[in-house]
């Protein structure tokens, strides 16, 4: 019988006071908190399960609302997402969801966040996001970017931005998005990779593919998150690495 397994962690890095990221593991969240050691959970493969990740735009008010929100909207309808479509109406829905949290409370205007993740399904995987945060693949080949950055184009000689060009949220008044969606095969052995700019912005990919080529797992996603507690942490790191074993 097949299963997946997903090993997770939340840090703020060493740079933030608090964590604004957010994550989403089926039925299970965590928010704006700290995990000191990578949690790894198993699901039999069948129902759809979503895994993501949340990263509250910094710099603006209610980071850590936004992400918490979308997490446990995408954890409430995670089992009805069996298709593109799907994704795509409960990101719509997420948009409206964070737009109207903020119309209810004047300190939480322009809050926002980003998302990206994965909906494991029986023979495929839906990859989905909006924003800067990321999906992975982890080819025998080297890490694959399966997710799009809603991000300006970088300048010759630069490797990040902090700016991203769509988010959930984020701006004073509604602003409609265009989520990114794809459908992946998924055999046994797969591995991705689903994270926040906290790690991908200090870490470059040629260094994150060595660390999943030589762990797996816990040790893979301590070993991911020390990487970028080395680069100086500058900001919050979430992560899963999520496999597909028999």
């Amino acid at each position: 019988m097949s299963y997946i397994t997903v090993t997770a962690l939340s840090h703020p890095g060493l740079l933030r006071d608090h964590n604004e990221d957010s994550l989403v593991v089926g039925p299970w969240t965590l928010c704006g908190t700290v995990t000191e050691n990578p949690q790894t959970l198993v699901f039999p493969l069948g129902t759809p399960l979503v895994v993501a990740v949340a990263d509250g735009i910094g710099g603006q008010p209610g980071g850590e609302v936004a992400s918490a929100l979308i997490v446990r909207q995408l954890a409430s309808c995670g089992p009805t997402l069996d298709s593109e479509q799907a994704v795509r109406d409960a990101l719509n829905l997420c948009n409206h969801t964070v737009y109207a949290a903020a119309d209810s409370d004047p300190s939480l205007l322009t809050m926002g966040t980003t998302v990206a993740g994965a909906v494991v399904l029986a023979d495929s995987l839906l990859v989905f996001n909006v924003g800067d945060s990321r999906v992975l693949d982890a080819t025998k080949d080297g890490l694959r970017q399966v997710s799009v950055d809603d991000s300006p184009p970088l300048p010759p000689g630069r490797r990040t931005t902090s700016l991203v060009t769509q988010a959930l949220g984020g701006a004073p008044q509604f602003s409609a998005i265009t989520p990114h969606v794809s459908t992946s095969p998924l055999t046994p052995g797969d591995r991705y990779l689903i994270c926040t700019d906290g790690l991908t912005d200090p870490v470059p990919e040629e260094a994150l593919d060595e660390l999943l080529r030589e762990h797996d797992d816990g040790r893979a996603a301590f070993e991911l998150w020390k990487s970028a507690i080395e680069a100086g942490g500058p900001d919050n790191i979430t992560l899963a690495l999520v496999g597909l074993g028999t």
